[in-house]
């Protein structure tokens, strides 16, 4: 038997978001494997008889390994279920989706990629401010603050991260974020280039913390919770 994955991007959390597209989906859906930030209103959306498996992988605690995960959706596509993998923001952007699509296609199982909101899109929609600025910023880049031991990853590009002409979008950043800020203002970022921290992109205890790249560590200390959170810099926060 032949069964079928379909890649499906949540969005940040907050089922309005959803594609159309993805909603049909989870809606035609046998078996959702869902990460833990596509859970809550988002899986009010699949198919009721569907078979929910949660696979979501959280920093600190004990989590499916990768290998597990990708077994799950091979295993359960060669039964000829439709199979929605969940993941949230936008599926591509430091999802893992590479290691899953390897899986399927070792194994010949048929997929597709349902795109969605992506958190950084979202964060700054929140915000009310753009990703990037007519003549001042004109470029984004996308950088991971943490590697799989969760500690800031080696062999940064620290001369683009510190671009002041860039807005950089920070995930999964928020433990070694003052590391990163040392690392930036060593390479000449200004200490009060604007900072935003967008905690919770999404779901009803979503927080948006304004402050600066040299001050944002000891904001972060003192005033972030345990959501997931992102941190945006550079020159659209002005104003």
């Amino acid at each position: 038997m032949s069964g079928f994955v379909s890649f499906v991007s949540s969005g940040p959390g907050d089922p309005e978001l959803l594609t159309l597209k993805a909603a049909r989906r989870l809606a035609e859906a046998d078996v959702v494997l869902f990460d833990d930030l596509s859970a809550g209103p988002i899986l009010s959306h699949c198919n009721p008889e569907a078979d929910l498996v949660a696979v979501g992988k959280r920093a600190g605690r004990p989590s499916p390994k990768q290998d597990h995960v990708s077994r799950l959706l091979v295993d359960h596509a060669l039964t000829g279920a439709k199979v929605v993998r969940l993941k949230s923001g936008d599926s591509g952007i430091f999802g893992r989706l590479e290691e899953e699509i390897t899986a399927l296609n070792a194994a010949g199982v048929r997929f597709e990629i349902v795109p969605g909101v992506p958190s950084a899109c979202a964060a700054a929609a929140a915000a009310g401010i753009p990703l990037t600025r007519r003549l001042t910023s004109r470029r984004v880049q996308f950088v991971t603050g943490a590697d799989v031991t969760g500690d800031l990853p080696a062999g940064l590009n620290w001369a683009a991260l510190a671009d002041p002409t860039a807005t950089t979008v920070v995930f999964m950043g928020k433990r070694t974020f003052p590391a990163l800020a040392a690392g930036l203002m060593a390479q000449g970022l200004a200490a009060d280039t604007p900072a935003l921290m967008a905690e919770a992109v999404g779901h009803p205890e979503q927080r948006l913390i304004r402050s600066t790249i040299g001050a944002l560590g000891e904001v972060i200390a003192a005033e972030a919770g345990s959501g997931p959170a992102l941190i945006l810099y550079g020159p659209l926060m002005e104003g």
